[in-house]
């Protein structure tokens, strides 16, 4: 079957083969559906993704090239150890999700337009309270200062966004978010495009082909309703 775009029915959660996505613009391989939380987890589960902007169709995403950290490549340098110690944060897990989605949000509209709309923070909002999304935050001095949300599936980590109204603090979420996974027998963070942000923390870019094997490898039973109980991260930088 030749690469094409497809319609989604609403009536139907199923998506097509994510090889068969459109060469040009890369990876875009369907349009149309909805964000209903069955058919959002049916995509991740398939190594595809929702990108689109206010006034555009849903658009469903499979690219040729997928970014991924491996969770013992996650690069943090001296500098970064430095500033973690020099200051007292408090790490969390899905204590402010809606908080954290919505700074994502604000963070992009005031730099560059953001592709979370209003309809996404809705669909997010509600894959969260079904145990699906999940954020990570920090705090200081009892303000939510950085943070990043995505959605877990089975031993994966879908990044989504990430933001920070101090310095440093979408770093120091992401290295909590890597030694969570290491503590609860995840596999790898999902971050789907490449970026040099990204590369800077350890991000490679791997083949679809390569991302779809991995991400359908039979891993280790990891019990995601206790790792996903809203808590605070003691010790997580250790």
């Amino acid at each position: 079957m030749n690469n094409t775009l497809f319609q989604l029915s609403e009536l139907s959660f199923s998506f097509p083969d994510p090889r068969l996505a459109l060469n040009d613009p890369d990876g875009l391989l369907a349009i149309g559906g909805d964000l209903a939380p069955e058919r959002l987890v049916n995509a991740y589960q398939n190594g595809i993704f929702p990108w689109f902007n206010e006034d555009d169709p849903l658009m469903w995403w499979s690219p040729k090239e997928r970014a991924i950290i491996e969770l013992d490549e996650f690069h943090i340098s001296r500098s970064m150890k430095k500033f973690q110690r020099k200051h007292t944060f408090t790490v969390s897990v899905n204590q402010a999700f809606s908080k954290v989605m919505f700074a994502c949000q604000q963070q992009r509209i005031d730099t560059q337009g953001t592709w979370i709309t209003n309809e996404m923070e809705e669909a997010y909002n509600r894959l969260h309270e079904l145990g699906v999304a999940h954020s990570v935050e920090i705090w200081f001095e009892q303000q939510l200062v950085g943070g990043l949300y995505g959605v877990m599936q089975r031993h994966v980590f879908c990044g989504e966004s990430m933001f920070h109204t101090m310095a440093n603090t979408s770093k120091l979420a992401s290295w909590a978010l890597v030694n969570w996974l290491k503590r609860h027998n995840g596999a790898f963070i999902d971050c789907q495009i490449m970026n040099p942000y990204l590369e800077s923390l350890g991000a490679k870019a791997i083949s679809r082909n390569a991302f779809l094997n991995k991400l359908h490898q039979p891993w280790p039973k990891i019990d995601l309703a206790t790792m996903w109980q809203p808590q605070t991260l003691d010790d997580i930088y250790d």
